[in-house]
């Protein structure tokens, strides 16, 4: 397989014939918006004083902002011939949860749910991503544990799905164009809604761990082990 660079270049993808999972690597502290967010829901002056790059991926839902080293971001690709590929968007990205879910499981965490239908933001996730609730995106006591961006090309499906090392919504919030108690409502709130592998107590396994079962288990994952609707 080619490498796939640079790191938001989604179009890279449409030309592999066979399912791919790659890993992707932050060298610098970055708010990704969704498609659709307008850019002026952030700070202009918070985003001078912090340096942080500011970029657009091509799948829908909120504002998530990214460390380096604080988070797993997994890209995942099946084109359209795959078993796993779906026609029904609120259905095609179940499959992923499972996945995530499974490689949880084989370092003694879970279960965790994953969620069916719709997508529900709730009242801060068409701003946040971590704050609503996507279809194949996977909780753990009710709180989210691994988001996902969703694009589809003609060819096939991106998966866009990411964990936190630490949950901590203070510095996206901190960059967001909000009044001072619109921004502690949001702070509060949003602490409710994630959690973070350091909050699993799994035992003290890296999150490397996780990383190296996820992808090491794409090219076998099979439509009998998808999750069936609760």
């Amino acid at each position: 397989m080619p490498a796939l660079d640079p790191l938001f270049d989604v179009e890279q993808f449409r030309a592999l014939p066979a399912r791919y999972a790659v890993a992707r690597r932050l060298d610098r502290t970055t708010v990704v918006l969704g498609s659709t967010q307008r850019t002026d829901i952030l700070s202009t002056e918070a985003l001078a004083a912090s340096g942080v790059a500011v970029v657009r991926r091509r799948g829908g839902g909120g504002a998530v902002l990214l460390r380096p080293g604080d988070h797993l971001w997994i890209d995942a690709w099946i084109p359209r011939d795959d078993p796993l590929w779906g026609s029904d968007v609120a259905a095609a990205a179940l499959w992923a949860g499972a996945w995530w879910g499974r490689a949880l499981a084989e370092h003694g965490v879970g279960p965790g749910i994953v969620h069916h239908g719709r997508a529900e933001p709730g009242p801060h996730g068409a701003l946040v991503c971590f704050s609503g609730r996507g279809p194949g995106e996977l909780f753990l006591g009710g709180r989210k544990f691994m988001g996902i961006s969703q694009w589809r090309s003609r060819e096939g499906s991106l998966f866009h799905t990411c964990a936190y090392t630490h949950w901590d919504p203070r510095p996206l919030a901190d960059l967001l164009a909000l009044e001072v108690v619109d921004r502690e409502i949001l702070v509060e709130d949003l602490a409710r809604s994630a959690v973070g592998v350091d909050e699993l107590d799994p035992g003290g396994w890296p999150i490397s761990a996780l990383e190296e079962s996820l992808l090491s288990s794409l090219s076998t994952w099979t439509e009998d082990r998808l999750p069936r609707p609760l």
